[in-house]
C-alpha cells in the first residue's frame, strides 16, 4: 500500500507538471490543490509503511526515487515557464546524481538512505540526513515553494496579491536548495567508507 501511493503520488506531481503549461486561473488552482495532495501524499506514505509494517529497504529506494523524480521535476518546469534562474534545477540535478550514487554502493551493502540500517552513522549525518527535524524542515520549505510558486503565477491574480506569494515561494526555493547542499554533504563524506569497502571487495573478488 505504501509504495502505491509513493507510485501515485510521483504519477500526480507529472499531471500537475503537464497542466502547468495551460495558461488558466482554474487550472493553476487545480495545480495548487493537487501539490498540496502530493505532498500529503509524501508524509502518507510513510505513515502508512510504518503503521502496516510495510517498511522494507525497496520500499525506501521506491519513496527516495519518488521525491527525486517530482523534485527535479518540479524545479526543471519553473525553470522552464521562467519562474527560476537556471543555477537552481542545476543544484538540486547534480547533488541528486552524486548522492544517489553514493547511495546505491551503500545500498549494495545492506544500507539504507533512513532507518535502522542508515548509511549515516555520524551524530552530524544523522542530524542533518536523517532526523525528523531534518527531513521535515527540508520537506517543508519545498512543499511551500511548490504550492506558492504556482499559487503566485496563477494567472488573473492582482499584482498586489500574486507579488508576495511569490517572494515567499522564492525565499522558501532558495532555503530548500540550501538544505538540499547541506543535506548531502554528510553523505559525500560517510559515503567514502562504502567506495572504500567496494574496492576492497572487488580486490579479493
Amino acid at each position: 500500500m505504501a509504495n502505491l501511493v509513493s507510485l501515485l503520488r510521483t504519477l500526480l506531481g507529472l499531471i500537475v507538471i503537464g497542466l502547468l503549461f495551460i495558461p488558466s486561473q482554474a487550472i493553476y488552482l487545480l495545480c495548487f490543490v493537487l501539490t498540496v495532495a502530493v505532498i500529503a501524499m509524501d508524509a502518507l506514505d510513510g505513515y502508512l509503511a510504518r503503521k502496516l509494517n510495510e517498511a522494507s529497504k525497496l520500499g525506501a529506494v521506491i519513496d527516495i526515487l519518488g521525491d527525486r523524480v517530482i523534485e527535479q521535476v518540479y524545479w526543471v518546469t519553473f525553470l522552464a515557464l521562467g519562474w527560476l534562474p537556471l543555477w537552481v534545477p542545476l543544484v538540486v540535478i547534480v547533488r541528486g546524481i552524486v548522492v544517489d550514487g553514493l547511495r546505491s554502493v551503500a545500498f549494495e551493502q545492506g544500507y539504507t538512505a533512513f532507518g535502522q540500517a542508515s548509511m549515516q552513522q555520524s551524530p552530524i549525518g544523522k542530524l542533518l540526513v536523517s532526523s525528523n527535524f531534518s527531513r521535515t524542515s527540508y520537506a517543508v520549505a519545498k512543499a511551500v515553494a511548490f504550492a506558492f510558486m504556482i499559487l503566485g503565477h496563477t494567472p488573473g491574480f492582482a499584482p498586489n496579491i500574486s507579488g508576495p506569494i511569490t517572494t515567499v515561494g522564492l525565499i522558501c526555493t532558495y532555503i530548500s536548495v540550501a538544505f538540499c547542499v547541506v543535506r548531502g554533504l554528510p553523505v559525500l563524506v560517510e559515503g567514502r567508507r562504502f567506495l572504500e569497502s567496494d574496492k576492497k571487495d572487488k580486490s579479493l573478488a
